[in-house]
């Protein structure tokens, strides 16, 4: 079994801000360049740049100096994707198969483009039980499926910082990083962020809460970036995060809903420092 740490995020990388998002609006608010295929690339370099389609078809992995795309061409290649991407590909994209430089013009049309979640659940219990069980980071691995532990590490105030491990992946490997959070009851939120942000450039989320009829409304807002050498780009991360936390969320509803029926009339107390959590942290 291999345990990976991601690694502490280097001060004055860039700056947090207060909340978990960042103060623009979010990737939904924003424009989105069109998906990239290796047939749009394709086309492109048989349309402007004189290759052969046939030779291309029969050769998916061969290198664009392969494929007999010389210098104009490659210029003629990278003027027609800044035009119509918006995306600047580096002088020795000779080197690169029609594939790759799809998957490079994908990448770096995301490269400078916030990711951007909101998610949420009604739970059907009170809200002084919703925070208390969603707020106790030490309990985490009873409500969630996917963390296999929790540390504290330290408690500042009502901000505790803790280290998460998550349950083995399909290849065995256990991912851990650190998470700081920083709960207001009053104000019924909290505002968390990794501390350990390994392939994420920042990631910061806010929990809300509501009562509403029926219950308590708990929301997750996540707002992240992904550095330029993560192995999947911001749309692909959207999708994995979005999908995880609606099977979280209906998880943590469930069983609030569950203690919520077994325990009706048991009171439930303040969080106290230390007990101070919450899911979402992807």
């Amino acid at each position: 079994m291999t345990v990976r740490h991601e690694q502490p995020v280097v001060v004055g990388q860039r700056p947090a801000e207060p909340g978990r998002g960042p103060a623009p609006a979010g990737a939904a608010d924003q424009e989105r360049s069109p998906a990239v295929t290796a047939a749009e690339i394709t086309a492109i370099l048989v349309q402007n740049c004189g290759l052969d389609a046939e030779a291309a078809a029969g050769a998916e992995t061969a290198s664009l100096t392969e494929l007999g795309m010389d210098s104009l061409a490659l210029l003629e290649l990278q003027a027609v994707l800044a035009d119509r991407y918006r995306v600047q590909i580096p002088e020795e994209s000779g080197e690169l198969s029609i594939p790759e430089v799809a998957e490079l013009v994908a990448r770096s049309g995301d490269a400078d483009r916030p990711g951007h979640t909101e998610n949420s659940v009604l739970i059907a219990a009170p809200f002084d039980l919703v925070w208390d069980l969603t707020n106790d980071v030490t309990g985490w691995t009873g409500l969630f499926t996917e963390y296999a532990s929790v540390q504290v590490l330290q408690e500042r105030g009502p901000t505790v910082r803790f280290r998460l491990t998550m349950v083995p992946d399909e290849n065995g490997v256990v991912w851990s990083w650190v998470s700081e959070r920083t709960p207001d009851r009053e104000r019924r939120e909290v505002h968390a962020q990794r501390v350990e942000t390994g392939p994420f450039e920042y990631m910061r989320i806010h929990w809300r809460y509501a009562e509403v009829p029926g219950g308590t409304r708990m929301t997750w807002t996540q707002d992240f970036a992904m550095r330029p050498t993560a192995p999947v780009t911001t749309a692909q991360m959207t999708d994995r995060i979005n999908a995880n936390s609606r099977i979280q969320l209906d998880i943590i509803r469930d069983r609030i809903e569950r203690i919520a029926a077994e325990h009706p009339t048991v009171p439930t107390a303040p969080v106290t420092p230390g007990a101070t959590g919450g899911a979402g942290d992807e």
